[in-house]
């Protein structure tokens, strides 16, 4: 098991190396010059020239690029244009909302979309089966700013259950961090528990149809116990790797619905430097975003390499 780890996150250092460069590359080759959109129309030549200077962007971009990286392996993704503050410091107070959102989204998605999976898979071609898979085509096609009005509108404008937008701090107390993000959870929620339903489905359809689960069957073994004891785990890797991607895609997806509630996350701040054209925290985001995508990936091995003692002499 340890060399199997050494193996993986030595194979993290080439993948991070391949982020970081075509993270800059495409921040880089956003049309039009960086300096002059800061500084606003009304800039003089002088100004754009010694904001150019002052960030480093006259430089050649392979030098620009190793003092990036070079910062970056000591902990320091630069500093705000705009905000004046360090960009870990930023993203450290941006990423709180966005973990807290994303994490019980996915305890929604994962709570809805498996057992609705297995359920569909244990009456394939039923009508719960037919019911169940009609509701996650439902909640796939539907984009989830259009499931968090509905729910705003219904929850928080007329019944008045939830605050309409906002976002309070776990230091405020836990509770209180649930009711200002119950509604956008389960707007991001749902789209994902869809996804995890159908692919649960798939792989229990195909792990039931086994020989060694007829035989479980046919020596008489009740029906639920070969469903979660047998079943389920043989079919959990691609359920896991289904999770890991709606937990990545959570973290690094959730923009819209945080604009919609208000809620001062990754999502939103990626948005608003943007508009502001702030390279450093775009860079410092878009790397943060690409490095929880790898670091979510390497989970999903571990656990592939615990459940499946294959995956490791593989």
């Amino acid at each position: 098991m340890a060399r199997f780890l050494i193996r993986r996150l030595l194979a993290l250092i080439p993948v991070l190396l391949v982020v970081a460069i075509v993270t800059f590359t495409l921040i880089h080759m956003m049309p039009g010059d960086a300096a002059a959109v800061m500084l606003g129309p009304n800039a003089t030549a002088e100004q754009v020239a010694q904001l150019r200077a002052n960030l480093g962007l006259d430089q050649p971009l392979f030098v620009q690029f190793f003092a990036w990286l070079g910062n970056i392996l000591t902990g320091d993704l630069g500093e705000s244009v705009f905000i004046h503050r360090p960009v870990t410091e930023i993203l450290a107070t941006a990423l709180a909302p966005t973990v807290n959102l994303a994490l019980l989204a996915e305890i929604i998605a994962i709570v809805i979309g498996v057992p609705a999976g297995i359920m569909a898979a244990r009456h394939a071609g039923a009508i719960r089966d037919k019911s169940f898979m009609t509701g996650a085509m439902i909640g796939i096609s539907m984009p989830s700013f259009l499931i968090g009005l509905l729910l705003m509108l219904i929850f928080a404008v007329l019944l008045g259950w939830f605050p309409v937008a906002g976002y309070r701090a776990l230091e405020d107390g836990p509770l209180e961090t649930l009711r200002y993000l119950a509604l956008p959870a389960v707007a991001l929620g749902l789209m994902q528990a869809a996804l995890i339903a159908r692919m649960t489905r798939t792989s229990m359809l195909e792990t039931l149809s086994k020989n060694y689960m007829k035989t479980a069957k046919a020596k008489g073994l009740a029906g639920n116990k070969i469903v979660y004891k047998h079943a389920l785990k043989n079919a959990s890797l691609p359920i896991i790797t289904t999770i890991g991607q709606t937990l990545g895609t959570l973290l690094a997806g959730a923009a819209v619905v945080e604009t919609v509630f208000s809620i001062p996350g990754i999502g939103q701040l990626i948005v608003n430097s943007i508009e502001r054209r702030d390279i450093v925290v775009i860079q410092g985001v878009v790397l943060l975003i690409a490095v929880v995508y790898v670091v979510i990936n390497f989970i999903v091995d571990v656990l592939y390499s615990i459940l499946d003692p294959r995956v490791r002499m593989a």
